[in-house]
């Protein structure tokens, strides 16, 4: 077996669905932990950041600190301030992301014609006239991002749509596609990942439940990857599927399999 020197772990579907903490998984951070593994949470989640799994954790017993959490939010908001300063960027997305981006100094703009960045995202409000102005922002070579391809997002109930639902609608009355997506499994996610771990990528285990982004970044990024089976990903997926994980685990709990 390899001797981890680090993990990858997505949350949602790995760790937690909605706000339940899955069955026995402390059973398997806490082999994580025994084995010595540096640990990095790395969420899909727009939405949040770091102090929100801060906290939704600790409250199953989980003490995560906020510096070991990455999300396509932060990523995104790192990404835009470091490639694009002084650069207005029109976001279709949620008003936390919008927080989240303030707080890094990316320069925000309502007037899709002011627009030199655009930037797409979760949105409960998406809406015919949120569409409109997408295609007027996204007129010419303008730059154009998304935060996660994530079609849809496990909730208590179920799923609800997610970003790759609001690109998709974006691309099409756009008619490209986005010049990159900057959480998982992007070039740009996994260079965040093996950056905040400062662990070679070979001896490092990424766990998720969804193959094009967990299991995808951990393939892009040579890493060794292992699927979950607690999140949107069942057999039937895996096995008409491209993309293929090293290690195939019923929940997190069976990880000390690999340990």
């Amino acid at each position: 077996m390899t001797a981890y020197e680090a993990v990858v772990l997505d949350v949602d579907g790995t760790i937690v669905r909605g706000e339940e903490l899955l069955p026995n998984v402390i059973d398997g951070l806490r082999a994580l932990e025994a084995a010595g593994c540096s640990r990095l949470l790395f969420s899909n989640n727009p939405t949040r950041g770091p102090a929100h799994y801060q906290e939704k954790l600790i409250t199953h017993g989980i003490d995560i600190d906020p510096e070991a959490v990455l999300t396509s939010a932060t990523v995104s908001a790192e990404y835009l301030a470091a490639t694009h300063p002084d650069e207005r960027v029109f976001l279709v997305g949620d008003g936390r992301l919008e927080s989240m981006l303030e707080d890094a100094a990316v320069e925000l703009t309502s007037d899709p014609d002011a627009a030199e960045v655009v930037l797409g995202s979760f949105d409960r409000e998406f809406s015919f006239e949120t569409l409109w102005e997408s295609l007027r922002a996204l007129e010419g070579a303008i730059p154009f991002y998304g935060t996660d391809p994530d079609a849809t997002i496990p909730i208590d109930e179920g799923e609800i749509p997610g970003t790759g639902a609001i690109l998709a609608a974006m691309e099409a009355v756009a008619g490209r596609k986005p010049d990159a997506i900057l959480g998982k499994p992007s070039s740009v996610a996994a260079t965040a990942a093996i950056d905040r771990l400062d662990a070679d990528p070979a001896n490092t285990l990424v766990v998720g439940d969804r193959l094009n982004t967990d299991i995808a970044l951990g393939n892009r990024a040579g890493m060794e990857t292992a699927l979950v089976l607690t999140g949107v990903t069942d057999r039937a997926a895996l096995a008409g599927s491209s993309i293929e994980p090293d290690h195939v685990l019923e929940s997190l709990a069976a990880v000390d399999t690999l340990l």
